[in-house]
Order: C-alpha cells, then sequence, then structure tokens
C-alpha cells in the first residue's frame, strides 16, 4: 500500500535529479532546432523554405502548343553574361515555320539570359519559368532605331528615328507572353541617368511594344526597369494584360509608364500590381495633328482589380495624347496608394478628338495629394504645326463608390471656356480629407450632376439630385471658376 503524501519511489531523490537535467538538455536541443528552422524561413521570405525547396524538381513548363522548344536548343546561356540575341532570334524563326501547324512554345529556363532586342513571331508563346529573367543589355549601340509612330510624328523626345523595345512584335496574330512569374528586366539605370544628362539623341524605347496586331495575352509574368514606357500595345485589337507585376523606382525613372494602351480596340488589364515612376496606366490615342491624321481611337477598355502607386504622377490617365478620341472605358476596383494624383485625363487645345463615355466605379485612395483630375490646358506638343482651335471633347464621365482617406484634394476638374467638361457624375463618394478648408472639390466649366450625398460638398457647378433620381437643385454657376493650384 502507498502512504498518502509520500513519493510511491524511495530512491526518487538519486535519480529525478538526472531525469530532470536531461529533459532540460532535451528542451534546450528541441528550441535551438526549432529557432533555426524559423530563422532558415525568415531568412528566404520569399521563396518559403529555402533549405527544402531545393529538394524538390523544377517545375516543368505547361505545353500550350504543339510544339515546344528551350532556349538552349538554340545556344542559350543564362549566365547574365553570354549575349543570347542570336539564340533569341534562331528559336522565333523556327517557330515562324510553324505557324500553319499551330505555332510553337518558347520557354526560357531559369537564368539571366542577357540580350539586345528582338523580335517575336506570330502563333508563338515565350515561356519564362520562375527565375527566369530576360535582361536588356545596356549599351544602347545594341538596340535599332525605328520610324517614329505614325500617330505622333516623331519620336517622343527628339526628332527623327527612335529606339526600339527589347521584346518587339509587329503585324502579329495570336501572340502570348507568360509564365511562372519570370521577369523581363530593361536594365533601366543607365537609359535614366544618360536622358538626364542629355546625353541620348533618340526618343528612348519601350520594354515591351507589341504593334498592329490582334489577340494578345500576356500574363503572370514581371516587368522591371524599363528604359520608357513599359508595356506599350500600339493600334492592336483583343488585348488581354492579366496577373502581371510591373516595376519601377517610383522617382528617378523618367516616363516609366505601366501599360500604355495606345489606339487599341478591346482591351482588359486586370489583377495587375504597378509601381512605377509615372503613370501606372495611360490611355492613349496619338499626339496632335499627327493623331488626328492617324484616327485611330482607343475604344473598349476594361481596366479592374488593380493596385497600383505613382508617387509623380497618377494611378489611372487619359492622355495627354488622345488625339484620335478615347471612348467606353470602364474602370472598376481600383486601388490608388501613396501617389500624386488618383484618376487623371489630360489634353489640350490642339489635341482634337474626344474623352467620352468613361465609367469609374469602387475606386480607393489612400494617401493621394489629388484624388481626381481633369485638365484641359497640357500645353505640350509635337512641333509648331499643331492647330489650337483643334479642341477635344470631354462627356459622360461618371464616378461611383469613390473611397479613401489622406487625400489633400478630392476633386479638381479644370475646364475651359473653350474646353467644357459635359455630363459628369458623382454618386456615392466618401473620402477623408487632409486639407480641411475650403477648394478642396475644384471645378471650372464643368456640367453635369451629383446624385444622393457625397463627401466632401461637391461644387456649386453641379445640379444636386436625390437618390431615388429627382432634381432637388439645379446649378446657376457651371462656367463659375474655382481651381487653387497652390493647395
Amino acid at each position: 500500500m502507498v502512504e498518502i503524501g509520500r513519493f510511491p519511489f524511495p530512491n526518487h531523490r538519486r535519480w529525478l535529479p538526472g531525469f530532470v537535467s536531461t529533459h532540460r538538455t532535451l528542451f534546450l536541443v528541441i528550441w535551438v532546432v526549432g529557432f533555426a528552422t524559423v530563422f532558415l524561413w525568415q531568412s528566404s521570405s520569399i521563396d518559403g523554405l529555402l533549405f527544402f525547396r531545393r529538394a524538390l524538381p523544377e517545375m516543368a513548363a505547361p505545353s500550350l502548343r504543339p510544339f515546344a522548344y528551350n532556349i538552349t536548343d538554340f545556344g542559350g546561356v543564362g549566365d547574365g553574361v553570354t549575349l543570347n540575341t542570336k539564340a533569341f532570334e534562331r528559336a522565333v524563326a523556327k517557330i515562324a515555320r510553324l505557324r500553319r501547324r499551330g505555332g510553337g512554345q518558347l520557354n526560357v529556363p531559369p537564368g539571366v539570359w542577357l540580350t539586345a532586342p528582338f523580335n517575336l513571331t506570330s502563333h508563338m508563346t515565350l515561356f519564362l519559368a520562375e527565375g527566369a529573367e530576360i535582361r536588356g543589355i545596356e549599351d544602347e549601340r545594341y538596340w535599332p532605331l525605328m520610324p517614329p509612330l505614325p500617330s505622333y510624328g516623331f519620336g517622343r523626345e527628339h526628332k527623327g528615328p527612335r529606339y526600339g523595345s527589347l521584346i518587339h512584335g509587329q503585324n502579329l496574330k495570336d501572340l502570348v507572353i507568360t509564365g511562372n512569374n519570370g521577369t523581363i528586366n530593361g536594365q533601366g539605370q543607365a537609359w535614366w541617368t544618360k536622358y538626364r544628362k542629355r546625353l541620348l539623341n533618340n526618343t528612348r524605347g519601350p520594354l515591351v511594344q507589341i504593334m498592329w496586331s490582334k489577340d494578345i495575352v500576356i500574363s503572370n509574368i514581371t516587368l522591371r526597369d524599363s528604359p520608357f514606357w513599359t508595356l506599350h500595345p500600339f493600334d492592336c485589337k483583343n488585348v488581354t494584360v492579366t496577373n502581371v507585376t510591373i516595376l519601377a523606382p517610383v522617382t528617378g525613372a523618367p516616363n516609366t509608364d505601366g501599360i500604355d494602351p495606345d489606339s487599341c480596340e478591346d482591351v482588359v488589364i486586370e489583377n495587375c500590381y504597378i509601381c512605377v515612376g509615372d503613370d501606372a496606366i495611360a490611355i492613349k490615342s496619338g499626339w496632335d495633328q499627327y493623331g488626328i491624321a492617324y484616327g485611330r481611337p482607343s475604344t473598349n477598355i476594361l481596366i479592374r482589380n488593380l493596385t497600383v502607386r505613382s508617387v509623380v504622377s497618377a494611378g489611372v490617365s487619359i492622355g495627354s495624347e488622345m488625339s484620335g478620341g478615347v471612348s467606353n472605358v470602364t474602370v472598376e476596383n481600383l486601388h490608388v496608394w501613396e501617389s500624386r494624383r488618383g484618376i487623371r485625363m489630360k489634353t489640350a487645345p490642339g489635341r482634337g478628338g474626344y474623352i467620352r463615355n468613361i465609367s469609374y466605379h469602387n475606386v480607393t485612395l489612400d494617401i493621394v495629394r489629388v484624388g481626381i483630375v481633369i485638365k484641359t490646358d497640357y500645353n505640350e506638343h509635337p512641333d509648331e504645326g499643331f492647330d489650337p482651335k483643334a479642341v477635344p471633347l470631354i462627356e459622360n464621365i461618371s464616378f461611383s463608390g469613390i473611397h479613401g482617406e489622406g487625400v489633400r484634394v478630392p476633386v479638381r476638374i479644370h475646364g475651359s471656356e473653350d474646353i467644357p467638361v459635359k455630363g459628369v457624375s458623382f454618386r456615392d463618394m466618401s473620402v477623408g480629407i487632409t486639407y480641411k478648408k475650403k477648394h478642396i472639390f475644384q471645378c471650372s466649366f464643368v456640367h453635369g450632376r451629383v446624385i444622393g450625398s457625397i463627401f466632401p460638398a461637391p461644387c456649386e457647378n453641379l445640379d444636386l439630385y436625390d437618390e431615388q433620381g429627382q432634381l432637388v437643385k439645379q446649378s446657376v454657376s457651371q462656367n463659375s471658376t474655382d481651381i487653387d493650384y497652390d493647395i
């Protein structure tokens, strides 16, 4: 029988200290191993537990075409030093010969594939594996010169030829650029420095430019550090850009727009993250008399589910080069953070063309200096040949579900006597402001309406309607001006 209150083993005092000591040692070992595991995890947080991932086999690229090749099949070397331009050219030429048989896929495996600019072909898929980087050579002598865009009159920065893009295509059909988040890197730092020092005699080239083409899909890749505009589809039809990350320094990377659909029709841009040194999105259609003569509008464009940042410019812009016209644009589920402007339209006398039937819905502005901007005196012209009497038309612009915080000036619509802004509507707007004084909802020569209650209070230029669409108060001050750029 065991006596209550006494330990059942009389020799416990001899072995218990050893038992405790052994278990303390075991606990210490377990703790050290656990700490080391967490350390390894945190030190490789981008790739997860790199220690264990190295044992996994490389993920095979999905076969999206009847024929598939690896860039190494054509002599490519992904060491970041070897120039692979010829390898890419040979691969593209091989796929071009397969166009009647469904085309081909070019796989770029992990590695750094240094190259000069090269062209793509129809019925082609360019697939960048995880860890693959197509890197543009910095020496501009390897970048070919091309004629200026026909709707711009001359190179955007200099008269005469312009540099081509790193990845280029013309008159193509059925082109896919995709991957497991591989990267196309333009190494723009050298270009930006030379631009600031005025050492370039030609307009810088984009990172990816597709011209006069249709049925284009760009998805699941990262584009970074473009010399100039990053992704520039020009006069294309049926373009889809989805799950793309676009990066450049937010300062010191001039004109590194994210995506610039230019004279394009039937475009979807969705599920993207863009943080660049200029506009995240800029819809264009030609510059002054050259854009008017070219006559190709940008129309039927859907932009949705984007997170964007632009410290020096705007989240989503239209213009300023919009002389061929921009219409039927829907922007929804947009998050703009830490940016100079959220939404911007910019034009000027001499542009001609139109901006009409534009809808913004469910927009979040998070620490943005000016939320919504319409500017009609953006007086930058290709030459002296523009017609100042060619004024653009701006009409039917709707804003609904506009919310946010940390916004200095929620609205600045600067129409003019020559270019009034017509048919503007606001509904369901509530924006937290940082400048609690007058002149934060600024208007000039604006015709339109406010439906229901919005915050901050709208300018007097707009008619007031209740939620049922009944007129409450009609404006008698549509042409009044209350613009203050000092705020």
